[in-house]
């Protein structure tokens, strides 16, 4: 089914609309679409710390809305009349929907709709949308199926992979019945300074800054390091998310990854000598996961036969990064 192009940059201003827009992932996708061409930023938050002026200076418009409410969602999109919507706005931390699956459900799934159903109802034809779903959706394959392409059947294991695989079957649902511009995305494991220490690689980072910092002891308490994992930096996730916005094609989806696995126990160990530091690592059950799958890393060349797109920054330059921004926020 063919949509309307995007027009091209330098014609005009593009409205772009970033739900989302001040956590981890849309801070850095901000900033990059103001440094690569002509956009007008619309964006939204919700219960997110008050947005400094170095902030709201990047925005024509930043709403505290919560994409559950229809009504919201659809004045805003009605009133901004987008070309592009990335949709960042959910609730992403996988311990947090075992003990609130409900709401992890509620806010991605009932979200994600509100925002389709909000562009259908305007007859935007030509706004291009990314669903930004997970490669959680995968969830445990066998190593005979790696690495994981986008034709791999959904096999999710934890409520919030369950919430991406809704977001995702949503998407494709409203290109194939309304012809909406809808691309979907599936993102590996992504980090970057800035990250809440919800997230692996910067609780070990922070973890190291605060044993640097004489503030805990040597001891480093860690979960499943024989997973291996993939993962990219959020500063080359958010370039693949740009490039989709005007090269993916309507109703396809894209993995994003490095296409590497990395076992977590290299990546502490990397971290570690980073340090310098004699640091003991200590295996802590709570840490653990119900369901863990051993190893897990993708193909992204479908992203790269559509948009060019590549891995520019490596592993090494992510977890210095990483652990720097972490010693920077114990000395603030």
């Amino acid at each position: 089914m063919n949509c309307p192009a995007l027009p091209k940059l330098g014609d005009i201003f593009l409205k772009a609309i970033i739900t989302g827009a001040t956590g981890f992932v849309g801070r850095y996708l901000a900033d990059y679409f103001l440094s690569v061409g002509s956009y007008e930023l619309y964006g939204t938050t919700y219960n997110e710390p008050t947005p400094t002026e170095a902030t709201l200076r990047k925005f024509a418009d930043l709403q505290n809305l919560d994409v559950r409410d229809k009504a919201t969602v659809q004045h805003l999109i009605e009133s901004i009349t987008p070309d592009v919507i990335i949709h960042l706005a959910a609730q992403t931390h996988v311990p947090t929907s075992y003990s609130d699956p409900w709401a992890t459900h509620e806010t991605n799934i009932r979200g994600t709709l509100n925002i389709l159903e909000a562009v259908r109802l305007a007859n935007f034809m030509h706004t291009r949308i990314l669903i930004i779903s997970s490669a959680h959706v995968y969830g445990a394959v066998k190593p005979d199926a790696l690495p994981i392409r986008e034709t791999q059947p959904f096999n999710p294991g934890d409520p919030y992979s369950v919430s991406k695989v809704a977001q995702d079957a949503l998407g494709l649902q409203y290109f194939n019945t309304y012809g909406l511009n809808v691309v979907r995305v599936r993102p590996f494991n992504h980090t970057g300074p800035g990250q809440t220490t919800q997230f692996v690689i910067p609780n070990f980072a922070m973890q190291i800054a605060e044993i640097e910092a004489g503030l805990k002891p040597p001891q480093l308490n860690v979960g499943n390091l024989e997973a291996e994992r993939d993962f990219c930096d959020v500063r080359d996730v958010v370039r693949a998310y740009h490039l989709l916005t005007t090269q993916g094609q309507p109703g396809a989806v894209y993995n994003i990854c490095s296409g590497k696995p990395y076992r977590l126990k290299n990546l502490v160990e990397q971290m570690i000598a980073l340090s310098g530091k004699n640091i003991e690592i200590k295996i802590d059950p709570s840490r653990f996961r119900p369901l863990d799958a051993p190893i897990v890393y993708g193909d992204f060349s479908a992203l790269q036969h559509d948009t060019g797109w590549q891995p520019q920054i490596s592993i090494e330059q992510t977890l210095a990064d990483v652990l720097n921004d972490c010693r920077t926020r114990v000395q603030a």
